[in-house]
């Protein structure tokens, strides 16, 4: 049996009990789940995306399948900062996972302002589970467009990797996520960005642009076009970030995409991952998260690995 220490993980100051966490945008702020899920047996939750003000998303359709896996535009539709502090931040205060809050924003200044309201108002962070304040750690959603350098999307440019992580380093002691679009011709030197700006850790991968067109109406599935894919197609792209993120940055990488099942995470485990999070299964399966952690522990035992974090260790190449 592996013992709770040897399963935990840690991400800068903040240890989670399990390298297993539900993917941001996928399970809403928690509540969403429940009564499908006993999400406290979880390392983490990363919330739905919060922005300055209300988001009401794009226009639909906004999701579409596509083989093995959903293309989506949803527009990070969410009720805005304020919503997020008077209604959603109390309940958060109950999870005895860890709460990562996704920030996303169309400037810096809209994720400064995201970050340090959610400071004053959860107050400061205690490291102690029985004294959570609802809020464990930001996961920085790099994948927006930066309204005031073109639209360009930050996470496309090291430089304002850099220099985003860096403000937002200086305005919280919590852990401090940066997450990276696979939308680029190197991850790694986004990684090194990131890592430079003061991240405690990245998550990879964000989802891929992709396009699905309806042939006999001759339009495009999606009402803005494009989209992000995501679900199991993009898992052999998703491992192929981590392995080349891990060994680009000291910094731990949390890996994502396309995991339906504890070997789906061993595999980004193996590539390097000290954790994973399960976003788009969540919709097939709510509990392929608990299940895909009784599968990482109970392989942990066939394997006799003490730690989660020996796993990445023992790839051969």
């Amino acid at each position: 049996m592996v013992t709770h220490n040897a399963f935990s993980v840690r991400i800068g100051p903040l240890t989670l009990a399990n390298p297993v966490g539900l993917a941001s945008g996928t399970v809403g702020y928690g509540a969403e789940y429940e009564g499908l899920i006993d999400m406290d047996r979880l390392g983490a939750i990363y919330t739905k995306a919060v922005t300055p003000e209300p988001r009401a998303g794009n226009a639909v359709p906004r999701i579409v399948e596509t083989p093995s896996g959903i293309l989506n535009s949803i527009g990070l539709a969410n009720p805005g900062l304020s919503a997020f502090i008077s209604g959603k931040l109390p309940e958060l205060r109950k999870r005895k996972a860890a709460v990562i809050v996704n920030v996303a924003g169309g400037s810096e200044d809209d994720y400064l302002r995201v970050v340090e309201s959610i400071e004053e108002a959860a107050g400061p962070w205690d490291e102690d589970p029985a004294r959570r304040t609802g809020v464990d750690g930001y996961e920085v959603n790099v994948s927006c467009p930066n309204v005031a350098q073109g639209g360009l999307s930050f996470g496309t440019d090291p430089r304002q990797v850099e220099r985003l992580t860096a403000s937002l380093r200086q305005a919280t002691k919590r852990a401090l996520i940066v997450k990276l679009t696979p939308n680029v011709a190197d991850i790694g030197e986004i990684a090194r960005a990131a890592e430079s700006g003061g991240a405690d850790a990245v998550s990879a991968i964000n989802t891929l642009v992709g396009m699905a067109i309806d042939v006999r109406r001759k339009t495009a599935c999606l009402a803005r076009g494009t989209g992000g894919l995501s679900g199991p197609a993009v898992r052999p792209v998703g491992v192929a970030c981590v392995y080349r993120a891990s060994r680009a940055v000291k910094i731990p990488v949390i890996g994502l995409g396309g995991i339906t099942c504890s070997e789906d995470a061993l595999q980004y485990l193996l590539a390097g991952a000290r954790a994973i999070q399960i976003g788009t299964a969540n919709f097939v399966d709510p509990r392929c998260a608990i299940e895909t952690l009784e599968g990482i522990e109970a392989w942990m035992g066939r394997e006799r690995v003490e730690r989660v974090e020996d796993i990445g260790s023992l790839l051969r190449i």
